[in-house]
């Protein structure tokens, strides 16, 4: 080949042209030496480009299969950091949660406070209520004796008489040992105060007298016979 590249390529007659007019046969051996002498060029200038090709496709491979368990790591760093997500998520919503159902207790917890604050401040007024009703239990008898009286028989006399025979009653029931207090009030024994609250809405006055007759006229047995000069218990059964 280097004799070929001294010798005949730099000859200007050394072409398939012009050998052609001299003989075909050389001219075939003259493109096989040329084509052997650019063979030997690129074989030359090709091969190490090969080698260096395989090196740099055997180093890719290389490169790519640790590309690719890099991939399988972060990829799997990527799913336990979604992982991480999602449950700071839920456990973000857990401590709302919390943070509501704490707050809500704390709120009834002061609520309770007040309440039971309230209910301590109530202890005087709910054990003088309880003083009351066992004196009220224990008087019941007189004052049922008493009201059952007044409304047979003191229905058509004045507010006057009527205070004057309770009285005498009262003193009677003491005498003969029947329990009672010192005092008597119609309303007290047989009244309900939502139900006079509704009769003086209707009409009914508002004195201890008009009261104690409207009493005795829901107590009674029989048709009661008015007094009514005035026309307000006309008015009152009216309405």
């Amino acid at each position: 080949v280097k004799i070929i590249r001294e010798k005949y390529v730099p000859n200007p007659d050394f072409v398939p042209e012009k050998i052609r007019t001299a003989s075909s046969a050389a001219e075939g051996l003259c493109r096989w030496v040329l084509a052997i002498e650019k063979y030997d060029v690129v074989a030359k200038v090709v091969a190490p480009k090969k080698i260096a090709l395989k090196k740099a496709k055997a180093e890719l491979d290389l490169a790519m299969k640790d590309l690719r368990a890099k991939q399988a790591k972060l990829k799997e760093v990527q799913d336990k950091l979604q992982r991480l997500r999602e449950k700071f998520e839920i456990n973000m919503k857990k401590k709302e949660e919390l943070q509501q159902q704490v707050d809500t207790c704390s709120k009834q917890l002061e609520r309770a406070k007040k309440l039971i604050g309230g209910l301590g401040g109530e202890k005087d007024r709910w054990s003088q209520a309880a003083k009351d009703l066992g004196i009220l239990y224990k008087n019941l008898t007189g004052h049922v004796l008493i009201s059952a009286g007044v409304v047979a028989y003191l229905g058509a006399f004045t507010s006057s008489f009527r205070g004057e025979q309770t009285t005498l009653w009262l003193e009677e029931c003491q005498a003969n040992n029947v329990p009672c207090s010192g005092e008597f009030l119609l309303s007290a024994t047989l009244g309900d105060p939502v139900k006079i609250r509704a009769w003086n809405i209707a009409g009914l006055p508002t004195d201890s007298f008009s009261i104690d007759n409207g009493i005795m006229i829901s107590n009674a047995r029989r048709w009661p016979l008015m007094i009514d000069p005035q026309g307000q218990a006309n008015k009152w059964v009216k309405n």
